[in-house]
């Protein structure tokens, strides 16, 4: 039966999928000039101040970004807590320890936009898309039910992937923007479908196993 610890943690997992878009969506319609999911980078969105930015020197002014910045706080405690609170599905340490990590990384980015500190941010950036991605793989040894454990193993792999191509700037018609959010998204996608499962009964903890 599942605690009400696992409950929660699960609506925690879910909460954060929907703070995130919600915020996404609210945000970018306050732009004057279109934002591109293929053009623009998420982060954009919580710069502070409007300018030329980045490397391709594109022009960034996100009249909400305290917005997006406490969304991105709030989304990455609420993953955070979902980790934790679900403890119950994990059999080893690595996976669960990379996707903690990376959800922190989530808080971190938007405590610190990219245009306050960089430094801070890129690593937080780094984080999300590493530690998350690898620890998505891992997690397909863990003690979720096996269509979890595929999946986790899938969105990690596209994560880590995105990622790769993201900082090659090998784009592949996808943009800046589009394999960024490959390599960003896996973690909440899994962990959303996996919050999900969990509230409607489909998520009883297992014996871990191979996938």
């Amino acid at each position: 039966m599942r605690s009400v610890s696992a409950r929660f943690g699960a609506v925690c997992w879910a909460l954060a999928a929907v703070v995130f878009l919600a915020a996404h969506l609210v945000v970018q319609a306050a732009w004057a000039q279109p934002y591109s999911w293929v053009h623009h980078n998420i982060s954009d969105l919580g710069n502070v101040s409007c300018g030329p930015w980045g490397d391709d020197r594109r022009y960034v002014c996100s009249p909400r970004h305290a917005w997006m910045n406490a969304a991105l706080v709030v989304s990455g405690l609420l993953l955070t807590a979902g980790v934790l609170l679900l403890r119950r599905y994990w059999r080893a340490r690595p996976a669960p320890t990379l996707l903690l990590a990376a959800s922190g990384a989530w808080v971190l980015v938007g405590f610190v936009p990219a245009d306050v500190h960089l430094g801070w941010h890129l690593l937080g950036a780094v984080l999300i898309f590493f530690a998350g991605n690898v620890g998505l793989l891992l997690a397909g040894r863990s003690g979720w039910p096996a269509p979890l454990r595929r999946f986790a193993v899938v969105t990690g792999a596209l994560g880590l992937a995105g990622a790769g191509l993201h900082l090659s700037g090998t784009y592949l018609g996808l943009g800046m923007g589009g394999t960024e959010r490959v390599a960003a998204f896996a973690v909440p996608v899994w962990m959303a479908a996996a919050g999900l499962a969990t509230l409607l009964g489909r998520a009883d903890a297992q014996d871990a196993g191979t996938v």
